[in-house]
């Protein structure tokens, strides 16, 4: 069997999708994407064209290796994100040929399902605890918010209060058995990420999430002594060897890999292996498309420590289409309490709709993230 062609889709809300075709009419599919820069890692992923065509997609390891080492430049959102995509395809491919999840080729699964949070609130969270209830109604059991607006580096306390009134009001409408995560979402620099870190502690919450930016991961040792909140990062961070540090560091309890920009299911797997002899868990980073979230699911499916899956269905970024838009079958990602059962179906265990692809990929996308700027002018993180 031999990879004869490579397609990609820009398709709204703002994912890119690769198709990869053998000769056999076997195909699969991927998700690389960074989000806000779908056409540069369209481009990468054409660079990799000549290392792909003539291959035979059985051989993933070597091909992973052939993408990664046999180019002097390596790493970093953009190379590790179209391996990523690749990489996922090269597995549903693997899968369908043998006819079983891709689970099955890594082991087997070592749950029956795994358990799901869904977003609420935005990036400019305010009635957060009307959304909460709604979807505790609907079966989830955790939610995820973001924190703050833009803050200084060194700010007033009032935006501090503002974000404990929101979570109190989270806590206050759904219990204390239910899963709340605060994303500080980098935006948070140390001297304020300590003071938030420190007044969010009462709430006893599921984790906060990037309290700061991963290139400044040597200030969660500070924020580690001033909360018993499990510390959650890792979305950009790219392959096995940008976590080593951290996890040799030893002050985060929860690592959040993205399949679709961390080198795809071959590294998450190794980078979760990596987390657990360190007893960090992990909970892949996924505000993305049905091919990623599979790709996670499939990665969840053989991790013991992974505890809980992002999910996107409904989030804030998804303006005209959805999750389950590009499926024949949607039903595969029903969800109910709170949980998603592992797919049966070979390779990622979803059936990509192509034809409502393409007619997507000719409205496609130029999705940017937002420009904030604090009060004096000055960039601030979002």
């Amino acid at each position: 069997m031999k990879i004869t062609a490579i397609e990609l889709f820009t398709v709204p809300p703002r994912w890119l999708f690769a198709k990869i075709s053998t000769d056999e009419g076997i195909v699969g599919w991927g998700e690389p994407i960074v989000e806000s820069h779908a056409a540069t890692v369209e481009a990468a992923v054409r660079d990799a064209e000549d290392y792909l065509i003539g291959r035979d997609p059985n051989h993933i390891e070597d091909i992973w290796q052939t993408l990664y080492r046999a180019r002097f430049y390596r790493g970093g959102p953009v190379m590790m994100s179209a391996i990523a995509g690749i990489n996922q395809a090269l597995w549903d491919i693997k899968g369908k040929i043998h006819g079983v999840p891709v689970y099955d080729l890594l082991g087997g699964p070592v749950r029956d399902k795994i358990r799901i949070y869904s977003w609420i609130g935005g990036d400019r969270p305010s009635d957060v605890a009307a959304a909460a209830r709604e979807k505790q109604e609907l079966g989830f059991t955790a939610i995820k918010m973001n924190g703050t607006e833009e803050l200084h580096y060194i700010d007033s306390f009032d935006k501090i209060e503002a974000v404990v009134e929101r979570v109190a009001t989270v806590r206050e409408a759904t219990g204390s058995s239910f899963g709340i995560a605060v994303d500080f979402h980098g935006r948070v620099h140390k001297p304020m990420a300590k003071v938030l870190a420190r007044e969010l502690d009462p709430f006893h919450l599921m984790f906060i999430e990037e309290p700061v930016l991963p290139e400044n991961n040597e200030a969660l040792r500070e924020i580690a002594s001033v909360t018993s909140t499990p510390i959650a990062t890792g979305e950009r961070m790219y392959s096995r060897w940008d976590f080593k540090q951290l996890l040799q560091d030893g002050y985060v309890d929860i690592i959040q890999p993205d399949v679709s920009h961390a080198g795809g299911i071959s590294e998450v797997i190794k980078i979760a292996a990596m987390a657990e002899a360190y007893d960090v868990a992990i909970a892949p980073h996924c505000p993305l498309g049905p091919i990623a979230l599979a790709a996670c699911i499939q990665v969840d499916s053989v991790s013991r420590n992974a505890f809980i899956q992002e999910q996107s269905l409904g989030i804030h970024y998804n303006k005209g289409n959805d999750l389950l838009d590009y499926l024949t079958e949607p039903t595969v990602f029903s969800y109910k309490d709170g949980h998603i059962d592992l797919p049966k179906a070979p390779g990622l265990g979803i059936e990509i709709n192509e034809e409502y692809v393409r007619e997507a990929a000719r409205t496609g996308h130029r999705w940017r993230n937002p420009v904030w700027r604090l009060d004096d002018g000055a960039i601030a993180e979002w």
